[in-house]
Order: structure tokens, then sequence, then C-alpha cells
């Protein structure tokens, strides 16, 4: 079956494209933004500081782990906006492709 390829198509195509890369990495930024929620990075902290006493030492690390996650959770929900958005584009563009295609008469070559 051979497809004439036109303005419309390569569109489509494209667009399929950009929208299944786009939501290939905010999948994977979303991956590691959970990762980074439920395993934060214990960081340099602020261990054997001899100018900070144990509960301003203890203070300063909680401070640190709670800025972390806040990062993380903007980072989730960064990625999740970004697949809720490209996912459907890419659904819509990919099924407009296939009923095209489905719809094309079949081309037969002469010889």
């Amino acid at each position: 079956m051979a497809e004439r390829l036109t303005l419309r198509n390569v569109y489509l195509y494209v667009v399929c494209l950009v929208t299944l890369v786009i939501s290939i990495f905010a999948a994977v930024q979303l991956v590691q933004g959970v990762v980074g929620i439920a395993y934060p990075d214990p960081g340099v902290g602020y261990v054997g500081d001899p100018t900070l006493d144990d509960e301003e030492e203890q203070r300063l690390a909680e401070q640190s782990l709670d800025s972390q996650r806040r990062y993380e959770v903007i980072s989730v929900v960064g990625a999740g906006t970004t697949l809720l958005i490209a996912g459907p584009l890419y659904v819509y563009h990919w099924r407009r492709i296939q009923s095209e295609r489905a719809a094309a008469p079949e081309v037969v070559p002469t010889a």
C-alpha cells in the first residue's frame, strides 16, 4: 500500500513525534520526582559544624529536607501537567492518522 505524502500527513506525524518525546521526558521527570519525594537526598548537612548546637543543626537539616521535598513536589506537578497536556494531543493526532489511513482508498500500482 503506497501512501501519498502530503503536508497534512507530515504535520500529523511531526506533532505525534514531538508530543511523544515530550511525554517520555515528562514521564521520566515524574518518576524522578516521586523517587525524590520518597527518598530525599540527605545533602551536605551541617553535621560537625562547631558553631552550631545540636538543636540548630537538627532544625537546619529539617529545613533543608523540607525545601528539597517542596522542589520535588513542584517537579512532579509540572511533569504531571505536561503529561496531561501532551498525552491527549498525541492520542488525538495518532487517531487522526489511523482513521485517515483506514479511510484512504488503496492505491494499486500500475505496471
